[in-house]
């Protein structure tokens, strides 16, 4: 009994059940809970930066060829775009079948206010801007605002400046192993406030939304659960089984970031304990560095699920007959705009005011009808996200050679014998 309290699993999954409880009974306490997510997410979000960095330049370091570090990459951002547009695809054709929005009156439900997404500023995406925005104009500045992409710029031309030193860079190779080191303990102390973290923002979501929030667009929210349950264990089971690896032994040895998923809305949470958890898998350091960390703004697949299903759910609201036409031009539209959304505050929002936009067809103002239930559903999203980039790290280490089999062999079993992994 005292090894099952002590069991991370165990301590998230009774902090959901707790902020869930607390959020129905008592609403106006769960709302003030807020903090306690927020700080748990900030404490993670804080080693981000500096995790990625490290990790990035250890693995092209180590790596030595260059046009390798470019096969990798590019391998990585063909399966991204495969992927998400076949989950883009499903989307779409589940809720053509489903219609979830059939039936609904616009005007006699619920909406929230979406003004600062779909403002002549804030409902559009500055290509150029975005493009331009990966490189940062200072260093420092990118570390501070934990800015993903700024980060994997700079660790990248980095890591190929140390490799081009040679013999002479060794030092520095072996005190940012050092420092890594450092920092993932650092991640593991984090890591013991994460019942914390999930009770809190699982508290403040059914406190402050309330779950009669979700009635009258229950039907949506089935829909998109159930396209996202048959995208893992269909489609991500097919791709698992293809570079032969169990989906299942998979998902059981990253169940606790799972929780941590579930119980706080965000993969964020879980990216520094992501990549370990991927090096202990059996994945080589440089591949996880680079696949996992563009993987967070490139490879959303839960994402893509959703705003391919939102955007013709809107439609079915307000009683607009798609054409096929129309239909794939949603899959052009959001194969651009899901990418130019890339971490940036509000994004799903964004990019469903700018698809609407360039479609002309659908109006704006139907985003304030999925206010209400967005948050129920990000952690959907999110969770779907965190598979989808394991799965591609672990499809592009084994296709360059670059997954130890007996590595992944000796952390399965370690799991199954409930052997502590260091994380």
């Amino acid at each position: 009994m005292k090894r099952l309290f002590k069991n991370l699993t165990f301590q998230v999954l009774t902090a959901i059940a707790v902020g869930v409880l607390v959020g129905l009974f008592w609403p106006d306490f769960g709302k003030q809970m807020k903090p306690v997510g927020d700080t748990f997410i900030n404490a993670v979000k804080m080693v981000i930066a500096p995790i990625i960095f490290l990790t990035i330049v250890l693995g092209i370091a180590k790596m030595g060829d260059m046009k390798k570090v470019g096969k990798v990459g590019g391998k990585a951002f063909i399966y991204f775009e495969i992927v998400t547009t076949l989950a883009l695809v499903i989307g779409l054709i589940v809720v053509n079948v489903l219609k979830p929005g059939a039936g609904l009156d616009f005007d006699k439900l619920e909406k929230g206010d979406v003004s600062q997404y779909t403002s002549e500023e804030g409902g559009k995406i500055d290509w150029i801007e975005f493009v331009t925005h990966i490189v940062p104009s200072n260093m420092v500045d990118a570390f501070a605002k934990g800015d993903i992409l700024q980060v994997l710029f700079f660790s990248i031309l980095f890591g190929v400046g140390l490799t081009a030193l040679g013999n002479s860079g060794k030092i520095i190779i072996e005190f940012f192993e050092k420092l890594l080191n450092v920092f993932f303990k650092i991640v593991g102390y984090i890591m013991k406030a994460a019942p914390l973290g999930a009770f809190g923002a699982m508290a403040f979501t059914i406190g402050n939304y309330g779950l009669e929030s979700l009635v009258p667009l229950g039907k949506l929210m089935i829909s998109v659960y159930t396209t996202m349950f048959f995208f893992v264990f269909i489609v991500l089971n097919v791709i698992c089984k293809m570079y032969g690896f169990s989906l299942w032994k998979y998902l059981k040895f990253i169940k606790e970031e799972l929780l941590i998923v579930l119980g706080t809305s965000s993969s964020e949470s879980v990216l520094p304990r992501m990549m370990n958890k991927m090096e202990k898998f059996g994945c080589s350091k440089s591949v996880v560095g680079l696949v996992i960390p563009t993987g967070y703004s490139f490879n959303l697949d839960g994402t893509s699920i959703y705003l391919s299903m939102a955007v013709v759910f809107l439609a079915q609201v307000f009683g607009i007959d798609l054409s096929i036409t129309q239909q794939l031009t949603i899959i052009a539209v959001l194969m651009l705009t899901s990418k130019g959304a890339a971490a940036v505050t509000g994004g799903g929002f964004i990019v469903l005011a700018s698809t609407l936009t360039a479609m002309q067809v659908i109006p704006v103002e139907g985003l304030a009808l999925l206010l209400g239930v967005d948050r129920f559903m990000s952690e959907a999203r999110a969770i779907v996200n965190l598979i989808g980039n394991g799965i591609a790290t672990i499809v592009v280490s084994k296709s360059e050679n670059e997954f130890d089999e007996g590595k992944s062999e000796e952390a399965i079993q370690a799991m199954y014998e409930n052997r502590k992994i260091a994380v």
